[in-house]
């Protein structure tokens, strides 16, 4: 017990010693900061991060992050800029270099050939006095007054305010571009989130045949066959003309049960719900999730603007399409 204690207490130590480097920066984000974002709200080109070791690591996130919120950006490792792939960064590039030190050597050699290009060039590392910071057009300082890590040793809290400071520039940035979760969504078409402000019901829906629907007139019977059938646990009940005229779900059948109605003499139309939720087709897929929510409902009926039914949409076919 007493030594879960010590651990329990050693990881407290690093959470409090990051929160304090965290802390910092509030005072740093100044004149320095938004010269940054201005020279990257400008940018014709890309944001070029690099970094090495810990710093690149920090690095890549903040190029992915700034990429995904409407700043496009990509790593370079120094190592690999110096053997061909500082041939990526172009005249109207803006370059990110990271180190917590300012010395770093492979980053300073690839510095002659950045600031021949002409490229701007914003620094974050722990040292304003350093090579780089001093080589840079703008320096974000990001220094900590001591690692997490009780040797001193392994980058921890210096990392975390990189990338602490990172967010706060893609952030910052995110806002002036007014880039909205629209835009974020086509940057990731492949998650939940981009699904759902991507797709419309009419992408995900059941259509024609696979629609549970009855005519206006039958039986209870029939629209439980059809429950059954399409497996959807509900059904539409329509006119001839198509014309949607209620809803009839589990819910509503296990009331019927309760009143001991027959589900073989019982018209449809004495038990189902004329005033029932649809939504048009052309409705995106995170709208149609707010519906069902708000209402507290599984499913819904998709109808055109004549109110003919079109289709039919519940939760499990969300969740097949990955938007929740």
């Amino acid at each position: 017990m007493s030594n879960s204690n010590n651990i329990a207490k050693l990881g407290r130590a690093v959470v409090r010693a990051e929160a304090v480097a965290i802390e910092a920066l509030l005072e740093r984000i100044d004149q320095s900061f938004e010269q940054a974002c201005e020279i990257m709200l400008g940018c014709r080109g890309r944001v070029v991060v690099i970094g090495m070791g810990k710093s690149g690591h920090i690095g890549n996130k903040i190029a992915a992050t700034l990429a995904s919120t409407g700043t496009p950006a990509f790593f370079v490792h120094p190592g690999e800029a110096s053997h061909g792939d500082l041939g990526m960064v172009t005249e109207s590039d803006v370059v990110i270099t990271l180190s917590n030190s300012g010395e770093t050597s492979e980053v300073l050699m690839i510095l002659p050939v950045i600031k021949r290009l002409g490229v701007p060039m914003v620094a974050m590392t722990g040292n304003p006095n350093s090579t780089l910071a001093q080589g840079a057009n703008i320096h974000l300082d990001v220094s900590v007054e001591k690692e997490a890590c009780p040797l001193g040793l392994a980058p921890t809290s210096s990392t975390t305010a990189a990338l602490v400071m990172g967010d706060a520039l893609a952030v910052a940035l995110l806002e002036s571009r007014g880039f909205t979760a629209e835009d974020f969504a086509r940057s990731h078409p492949a998650g939940a989130l981009g699904r759902r402000l991507l797709l419309r019901i009419s992408d995900i829906m059941h259509k024609e045949t696979r629609i549970p629907a009855i005519q206006s007139g039958g039986m209870i019977r029939d629209a439980l066959f059809e429950m059954t059938s399409k497996g959807l646990g509900m059904t539409a009940i329509i006119d001839k003309s198509g014309t949607l005229l209620g809803i009839y779900t589990d819910g509503d059948l296990r009331r019927t049960m309760d009143q001991k109605l027959d589900i073989q003499t019982t018209p449809i139309d004495q038990v189902m719900t004329t005033h029932c939720t649809t939504a048009p087709p052309e409705l995106l897929v995170e709208e149609a999730l707010q519906i069902m929510d708000h209402k507290n409902i599984n499913g819904l009926f998709v109808v055109d603007a004549e109110q003919k039914l079109v289709g039919a949409l519940n939760m499990l076919d969300l969740l097949h399409a990955k938007a929740v």
